[in-house]
């Protein structure tokens, strides 16, 4: 046997085994995808659920070419892109039994949208606006659906792609997805113990035949980072909870078990500050700005990071994303000059202001009470002290994150958000649409508006490209939300874990169904 030959037979596909996946906190929605803003929620529930569509996990950047089928077989676009139908596979089963048809896709898109038809209501919808342009979403019949656009939208297929789209059972309460699941995917839930595990067993009637290879998958539930980095270095999970390896961990891991597998990729998420625009102070832009200039943001990726972070405006910078500003287009913002004149500068708004090092201003900052979020936020808060800013920090759990920021329950605050799908409207729409309820910061301008609504309908790539590039400097400007860095992750996994392939975001990659042990 030929070395190549036995490469291939090698790399043949196993069925069998359980793998073990690192969770860095309990779920804070349970299972209920669509009440989650975080991937604390997503990557351990996607096994449970499917989409229409899916990008395709064996491809690690998320375009229009690398979405597959899912529970829809194929789909059209028609009347210049103001309708897109799927045509719906027929062999699909819920994990009790039922079967799956258009009627739960319709219900799934009238409880996003909020149809006032619609007998159910999230308890959060973090992207109820995604669906804005939605007109409509019409059963045929059982195999075929129809999404009615008010205008042309390409962009709407990415977002039906993302892990943040799977189908719920249109016969199950959207709140039980908050206690566990009914879904059509590859796994179904064994147990879930809470603070300590969740267990899922093989799907045998997944309509994928053949899928998944797995027996079984084991979510262990660590939030200490140190206790994390031991069970990953000793075999006791295989695999890394995505964009939680920052560059020193990896190479500590590296160093206590070189034959770990360690993947470069960029994470999608965005380090950022949420500034309450709706009340004192930061309803004055001035103090906003003086907010963006304290903070040295490459200072912020050598020492938090230690080069594992880069510069970018609020889409995935390139080459790593396709909408992203390049550092030298950011040169001549607030926030991104040199550290001294930024800071000069700040202190000079401050003492306008009246505010200063005899007279700061005093603010309270939160941040969600995972140790990372902590660490960057301890930085902000040294950087502000240097140019008369005086915060004190405020740590809050998970499941008051995020209703706490909806209801402008903050003076500022230091957070993560993943970008998902890597689109504009995926972005713009959920986080600077006004009257969103992710848009935190309450900032809302109309002539903002317009361009963003301008870019979505634009059919030609090119002029999208500088309609996005306008809107992301803007935004800058604005210093509602400054961006501060995008994260890369060093993911790792131990080598008897194949086709798990990282994406160049840390979403929609978690189903799993393709993934097998070789050992």
């Amino acid at each position: 046997m030929t070395l190549s030959a036995a490469f291939a037979q090698a790399q043949t596909p196993r069925s069998g085994g359980t793998l073990t996946l690192r969770l860095r906190e309990d779920l804070p929605q349970g299972f209920a995808i669509h009440e989650s803003p975080t991937i604390s929620t997503m990557w351990p529930a996607m096994p449970c659920l499917s989409n229409l569509v899916l990008f395709d996990p064996l491809k690690p950047t998320h375009s229009l070419d690398t979405i597959i089928p899912e529970l829809a077989e194929r789909w059209s676009w028609q009347d210049g892109y103001r309708k897109l139908v799927f045509f719906l596979r027929k062999d699909v089963k819920w994990h009790d039994g039922r079967s799956f048809s258009a009627a739960d896709v319709k219900h799934t898109f009238d409880i996003l949208r909020e149809t006032p038809d619609s007998p159910h209501k999230l308890r959060l919808n973090p992207r109820r606006e995604w669906y804005a342009n939605v007109e409509g979403v019409d059963a045929l019949d059982p195999a075929t659906v129809v999404f009615r656009l008010k205008r042309p939208q390409p962009s709407l297929l990415l977002m039906l792609a993302s892990g943040y789209t799977p189908i719920y059972a249109a016969h199950v309460s959207p709140a039980a997805y908050r206690m566990g699941c009914v879904g059509t995917g590859p796994f179904r839930v064994k147990e879930w113990r809470k603070g300590e595990f969740v267990e899922y067993v093989r799907n045998p009637e997944y309509f994928v035949k053949g899928r998944p290879y797995l027996d079984g998958l084991r979510y262990l539930i660590i939030a200490e980072r140190g206790t994390a980095t031991a069970a990953l270095s000793t075999g006791r999970v295989d695999v890394a909870f995505p964009g939680e390896t920052p560059k020193p961990i990896a190479d500590q891991l590296k160093k206590a078990a070189p034959q770990l597998v360690i993947t470069t990729v960029i994470t999608g998420v965005v380090d950022h500050l949420i500034l309450n625009t709706r009340k004192p102070p930061f309803d004055n832009s001035r103090i906003r700005e003086a907010v963006t200039r304290a903070v040295d943001r490459r200072a912020l990726i050598a020492a938090v990071y230690q080069g594992g972070s880069v510069l970018g405006a609020s889409m995935v910078p390139r080459p790593y994303g396709v909408w992203g500003v390049l550092d030298a287009d950011l040169r001549g913002v607030a926030g991104y000059g040199s550290a001294n004149d930024e800071k000069a500068k700040a202190r000079k708004l401050l003492g306008e202001a009246g505010l200063g090092a005899a007279s700061p201003l005093r603010i309270e900052m939160l941040t969600r009470n995972l140790p990372a979020f902590v660490d960057l936020s301890s930085f902000v808060i040294g950087e502000l002290k240097q140019v008369g800013i005086e915060a004190s920090l405020k740590p809050v759990d998970s499941p008051q994150w995020f209703p706490m920021q909806a209801r402008g329950e903050f003076q500022i605050g230091v957070d993560r958000t993943g970008l998902e799908p890597d689109d504009p409207d995926a972005n713009f729409y959920e986080h600077y649409a006004c009257g969103s309820s992710r848009n935190y910061s309450g900032y809302c301008d109309a002539a903002l508006a317009r361009l963003i609504e301008q870019q979505s309908q634009e059919l030609d790539q090119a002029k999208r490209v500088v309609l996005v590039r306008e809107i992301q400097l803007k935004l800058e400007l604005a210093a509602s939300r400054p961006m501060l860095e995008w994260r890369l992750d060093y993911f790792t996994m131990w080598p008897h874990v194949k086709n798990l392939v990282p994406h160049h975001s840390l979403y929609s990659w978690g189903r799993l169904q393709d993934v097998w042990r070789d050992k």
